[in-house]
């Protein structure tokens, strides 16, 4: 049975200047975020399939309640967006589910596990869903020898920004917790 309220996608531009934010009024992730960077890798996600039909879109990502499209340097804003649009709202207004199947896990991690846990914590609960308002995601790929690498996505991969956010935001919060934490770097 599909919901009988109306779908509602409203844009958000993101600090990364190639990606934009379409945030409805539906649940599309129960948690956690599906990052797609090509139409191959979309196979777990008919909704994926669709947006990478869009001429322009280099990457999507799939969240909670919203959908960031990263675009290709050749991509028009105003194609993408209708036709993205276009597609999302097709999608919800079906019933169909944004992923058909399971997240797909990261890599085990490797080093001092009473670490890597406090990291990962943090990153869940703190970092991840604030990087999230801004249309984007980060993930814990590994920790070795006082360096953390992850995976920055989203309208995060190759934001401008990004740097600073590594550096002051999530690196000075990680030394709080974790004192033998040298650097934060992406993957």
């Amino acid at each position: 049975m599909t919901d009988p309220t109306p779908v509602y996608i409203d844009l958000e531009w993101t600090p990364n200047p190639n990606t934009i934010k379409l945030v409805t009024n539906r649940a599309l992730l129960e948690r956690g975020v599906a990052n797609f960077r090509t139409p191959d890798s979309a196979v777990p996600s008919t909704l994926a399939q669709k947006l990478f039909t869009v001429p322009g879109i280099a990457a999507v990502m799939i969240g909670s309640n919203f959908v960031t499209l990263t675009r290709t340097e050749e991509g028009d804003w105003v194609e993408i967006h209708e036709k993205a649009v276009g597609h999302l709202r097709h999608h919800l207004e079906a019933g169909l589910p944004a992923l058909e199947g399971p997240l797909p896990q990261a890599p085990a991690a490797a080093g001092a596990e009473g670490e890597i846990q406090l990291i990962r914590d943090i990153l869940e609960n703190e970092i991840r869903p604030a990087v999230a308002m801004d249309g984007g995601d980060i993930t814990f790929e590994r920790y070795e020898d006082g360096v953390l690498y992850v995976h920055m996505v989203g309208s995060c991969s190759g934001c401008p920004s990004s740097t600073m956010t590594l550096r002051v935001g999530i690196e000075n919060r990680l030394r709080e917790v974790v004192p033998s934490l040298r650097e934060v770097v992406p993957a």
